[in-house]
């Protein structure tokens, strides 16, 4: 069974930085393209950001300079930095595994999903 666990959401100020996580279980991780995808309140799945198998990455243009995407095969995990955090970036964020995305809209119906967690910028 596919498991995809999120941890590290939470509230935080602008300006600052959470680091999230994710932890794969029930596939080979290592030769997975790995998402990080995001829904604000009222809106629609976004990508965030993509670390494909081979290494290389995809940002967002509103996260580039800001976010940083890992992912350690070693622990099976994948990891999201998020730095100089504004309030735009208030959403649930999902990590997604072998998902499908045009351009920055993903369909929640390919790939795998976590159950999501929860990142709240406000002063």
């Amino acid at each position: 069974e596919v498991q995809l666990v999120e941890s590290g959401g939470g509230l935080v100020q602008p300006g600052g930085s959470l680091r999230l996580s994710c932890a794969a279980s029930g596939f080979t991780f290592s030769t997975a393209d790995m998402t990080w995808v995001r829904q604000a309140p009222g809106k629609g799945l976004e990508r965030v950001s993509t670390i494909y198998r081979y290494g290389a990455t995809y940002y967002k243009d509103s996260v580039k300079g800001r976010f940083t995407i890992s992912r350690d095969n070693s622990k099976n995990t994948l990891y999201l930095q998020m730095n100089s955090l504004k309030t735009e970036d208030t959403a649930v964020y999902y990590c997604a595994a072998r998902v499908y995305c045009d351009g920055d809209v993903c369909d929640r119906d390919s790939g795998y999903w976590g159950q999501g967690t929860q990142v709240t910028v406000s002063s």
